[in-house]
């Protein structure tokens, strides 16, 4: 196989986001790390690549390339849905945006368990080590004291450690900027985190 400098540049791209970060990167990343005037330059350069069979494809998925010799079978697509603030809540849509792939082996997926991904927004989870721009894996299931969650929280959906005391729970930032949040009504835990990933600047 047989690469120009730039096709192997691309593949050196594709290969080292998805070790960082489980996922491949987007025709948009690509042409964005690479300055490429239009997104037809990256498809060229990707239709070259999957003919040299470099790299594959699967058709009808987001961030759909597949590097051949990875294995595939314990990889799982978990679905991206938007951004979860890890400041003070706020009412947030839920939209797919493209997948991340995990491979189970690595992290703790229940078996037959609902799983989704979540992209950070903010930083009151700091001192729990997650920074604006992760992505969070959680499983929906329900929380045990001190899990980190997303949750709605009186109608507005944020990322906490969930915290139970006497018999009542709350949402704790680890960030000291941020107060504790009290439902006043309600307090509906989406999804407890069990995995994240971060995208190396």
């Amino acid at each position: 196989m047989q690469l120009t400098t730039r096709q192997q540049q691309i593949l050196d791209f594709i290969q080292q986001e998805q070790r960082l970060t489980g996922v491949t990167p987007s025709t948009r990343e690509i042409q964005e790390h690479f300055g490429f005037s239009s997104q037809t330059t990256v498809m060229d350069h990707l239709g070259a690549l999957k003919r040299k069979g470099a790299i594959q494809q699967i058709g009808g998925q987001a961030r759909s390339l597949v590097l051949p010799g990875v294995r595939r079978a314990s990889v799982i697509d978990i679905p991206i849905f938007g951004m979860i603030p890890a400041g003070m809540p706020a009412d947030q849509q839920q939209e797919e945006d493209g997948f991340v792939a995990v491979d189970s082996d690595l992290i703790p997926i229940t078996r037959n368990a609902t799983t989704f991904a979540l992209k950070v927004r903010g930083d009151s989870m700091i001192n729990a080590g997650i920074h604006e721009h992760d992505t969070v894996i959680l499983e929906v299931r329900e929380p045990r004291n001190n899990d980190i969650v997303a949750a709605l929280i009186d109608g507005e959906t944020t990322l906490k450690r969930y915290v139970v005391q006497k018999g009542r729970p709350f949402l704790h930032a680890e960030n000291p900027r941020y107060p504790d949040l009290i439902p006043a009504q309600e307090l509906v835990v989406q999804g407890v985190m069990i995995a994240l990933f971060r995208v190396a600047k």
